[in-house]
């Protein structure tokens, strides 16, 4: 576990429950104050990334309620900008704009990049920033993929701490391509 994420996510309350449960010995030498040095991303998180095709972004409401919103598109289209910074491009989907509201009271986000084949999860917290598509044309053209959808506009996350989580109870799930490379290319369902 990385230390910054422990001790965002570790408040007095949690610690408290933690003690009743019995695992704040375990968790305490991660909460010791002094992880103001955010973690930098290493090869590991940035390939883990670049490999996902969706990811789960929670934001908060100017009401204090938690809104939690699927992003999808090809495989890296979350980009890793720098060792404290992710991105993506923010495709035109059913114009609720929950995610986006809450960004402009509240700019904290916390992700749950998940590998279901694999079992492994990276949860990430962060403040983001929109970035206006004719502003900053630039920085849209590195967030940009080979997707046929509109971008609205780009979001930039700066990583505030993460956390690689255990695989208990992570259940194995599939995508079409994933199963058409385990079986060949004959129609899944043929194997199913």
């Amino acid at each position: 576990m990385a230390y910054r994420f422990a001790d965002l996510m570790f408040t007095p309350k949690v610690q408290q429950i933690q003690s009743d449960h019995g695992s704040r010995k375990a968790y305490a030498r991660m909460t010791d104050g002094s992880a103001s040095t955010i973690d930098p991303l290493t090869m590991r998180e940035a390939e883990f990334i670049a490999a996902r095709d969706s990811f789960y972004m929670a934001t908060v409401s100017e009401t204090g309620w938690p809104y939690i919103q699927h992003r999808g598109g090809p495989p890296g289209f979350l980009k890793v900008i720098d060792s404290h910074t992710i991105g993506f491009a923010d495709y035109r989907g059913n114009r609720q704009y929950v995610s986006i509201g809450n960004l402009s009271g509240d700019d904290r986000v916390s992700l749950f990049l998940m590998d279901y084949p694999n079992r492994q999860r990276l949860k990430m917290l962060g403040h983001a920033r929109t970035i206006d598509v004719t502003s900053e044309p630039d920085l849209i053209a590195k967030l940009k993929d080979n997707y046929e959808a509109k971008i609205e506009r780009g979001i930039l996350i700066r990583i505030e701490g993460y956390d690689w989580n255990c695989p208990q109870h992570i259940t194995p799930r599939f995508t079409t391509a994933e199963l058409k490379e385990m079986f060949g290319s004959g129609e899944v369902g043929d194997h199913l």
